[in-house]
C-alpha cells in the first residue's frame, strides 16, 4: 500500500500518530515554509542592503577626494574656485608619497606627522594648487 505524501487534512496523519494530518505533521511543514518564507526574506534585505552599501562606496571612491580642503589646513585653497579646488584636491589625493608609506600626498599630509617628506608633500600640494589656480587657456 502507498502512502499518500501529502494527505488531505482530515486523513490520518502518515507519521503513524493516529491524529488527523492537518493537526500534526501539516503543522510542522507550515512552519517549516514560513521559516524559509522568513529566511529568504531576510537574505533579500541583506542583499539589498549590501549593494547599496556597494554603491554608496562606489560613489564616494569615483569622487577621488577622500581629504579636503578642510582636512589639508596647512595648504590654502581659497584663491581656487570649485572646479580648480576640486582638480587639485584630486591630484593631492591621487599622487603617492614617495616616502614608500603607500599613502597618498594628502592621506600622508592629514595623518602622517612624522613623516620625513612630509613638507615636501606640502609644497607638492602647494604646486598642485598654483597649478590649478592659473586660467586654462587654449
Amino acid at each position: 500500500m502507498a502512502r499518500d505524501v501529502n494527505p488531505r487534512p482530515n486523513q490520518p496523519c502518515p507519521c503513524g500518530s493516529g491524529k488527523p494530518y492537518k493537526q500534526c505533521c501539516a503543522v510542522k511543514k507550515q512552519r517549516r515554509r514560513k521559516l524559509l518564507r522568513q529566511s529568504r526574506k531576510l537574505l533579500t534585505w541583506i542583499a539589498a542592503a549590501g549593494v547599496l552599501a556597494l554603491v554608496v562606496y562606489a560613489f564616494f571612491q569615483m569622487s577621488g577626494v577622500r581629504y579636503t580642503d578642510q582636512d589639508l589646513t596647512v595648504v590654502d585653497f581659497s584663491t581656487l574656485n570649485r572646479s580648480q579646488k576640486r582638480a587639485a584636491l584630486q591630484a593631492a589625493n591621487q599622487a603617492r608619497c614617495p616616502c614608500g608609506c603607500g599613502m597618498t600626498l594628502a592621506q600622508c599630509v592629514v595623518t602622517d606627522s612624522t613623516c620625513p617628506l612630509r613638507s615636501k608633500n606640502i609644497d607638492r600640494i602647494r604646486a598642485m594648487v598654483r597649478e590649478n589656480s592659473q586660467p586654462q587657456g587654449g
